[in-house]
């Protein structure tokens, strides 16, 4: 049969595949995850912006992986959990809002590397450049720093993107939970060859920057504190590192995880719910890790609940 281009814009979306007697737990869960993401982070930026003591390059920095996260939680969960009662023939999903969809995920996934980035060389100039640390982050290069990483994933993600939207389509089913760019270009039966180069470039080219960046900082890092005998400067240095590698690598693993399984589509269900964790683990778990683990943000959550529960 000829291939012909649909003109109608509603498209059916798998969204997630579970059991009719799983769909209400599955909706508690999830949606408990997304509350406990939304509180946690909105609260964490909340509280760097009220506390002029937290006014610093490290704490504003990271209200960007804060907004982030929240940002990429809102993007997939809630049509997720619209998507989980209605049989998978009547999930419905018009092709505009599909493409917002795919956008708003990758661009989400592409400004966690770049923010990283920016928070790994914060963590460099503070620990291997001390004296200067107050002349270099200025509250001009921590805008600079945050509008650089914002619009390079913007306008990797624009391009991306774009390349899939030029085509025409003949299919009209969404094999994924959620829209991505994968999920657009094959809605055609035009030539993806283009869509496939840019996206390995585009691959390459963030992963590539993001570890390169933050694997040549942390070994000058650790060169620096091994050659320093100052154990006060040698644990805080350990205290704000392991913060930003745990966020960094829980966000890569869960990234490298999705890429190794799409080399296997017998595991297809198995990549789909991947998908769905890169959303949803590193967003719950990073407001956890910094908001405990740094010393200055702990101490002010427990002065803000001793004094709302004293009162």
């Amino acid at each position: 049969m000829e291939n012909h281009t649909l003109n109608i814009d509603i498209l059916i979306l798998e969204g997630l595949k579970v059991s009719p007697q799983s769909s209400v737990p599955a909706f508690v869960l999830l949606l408990l995850i997304y509350i406990f993401i939304m509180v946690s982070n909105i609260g964490l930026v909340v509280l760097i912006s009220m506390e002029r003591s937290l006014h610093q390059p490290m704490y504003l920095l990271f209200c960007n992986m804060s907004i982030n996260d929240a940002f990429g939680a809102t993007t997939i969960i809630p049509r997720l959990l619209s998507d989980l009662f209605p049989p998978i023939t009547d999930r419905y999903i018009h092709y505009i809002d599909c493409v917002v969809q795919a956008f708003c995920a990758h661009f989400n996934a592409s400004a966690t590397h770049t923010v990283l980035m920016i928070m790994a060389f914060d963590r460099y100039v503070a620990i291997c450049n001390p004296l200067r640390y107050a002349a270099i982050m200025t509250n001009r290069m921590v805008v600079a720093l945050s509008l650089s990483a914002w619009t390079l994933a913007l306008l990797m993600v624009v391009i991306l993107i774009g390349l899939s939207v030029r085509l025409s389509r003949c299919r009209w089913i969404v094999f994924h939970p959620f829209c991505d760019n994968a999920s657009l270009f094959k809605l055609s039966c035009e030539s993806v060859l283009l869509n496939n180069i840019y996206g390995l470039g585009y691959t390459v080219v963030l992963l590539g920057s993001s570890i390169g960046s933050v694997t040549l900082t942390y070994l000058k890092i650790a060169i620096v504190c091994l050659s320093s005998k100052n154990k006060a400067l040698n644990s805080k240095a350990l205290q704000t590192c392991a913060t930003h590698l745990a966020v960094y690598v829980i966000m890569f693993v869960s990234g490298c995880v999705i890429i190794i399984l799409h080399r296997f589509p017998h595991l297809s269900d198995h990549r789909k719910l991947a998908s769905i964790l890169f959303h949803v683990v590193p967003p719950a778990m990073n407001a956890v890790i910094y908001g405990l683990q740094i010393k200055a943000v702990r101490q002010k959550i427990v002065i803000m609940f001793t004094r709302n529960t004293g009162g």
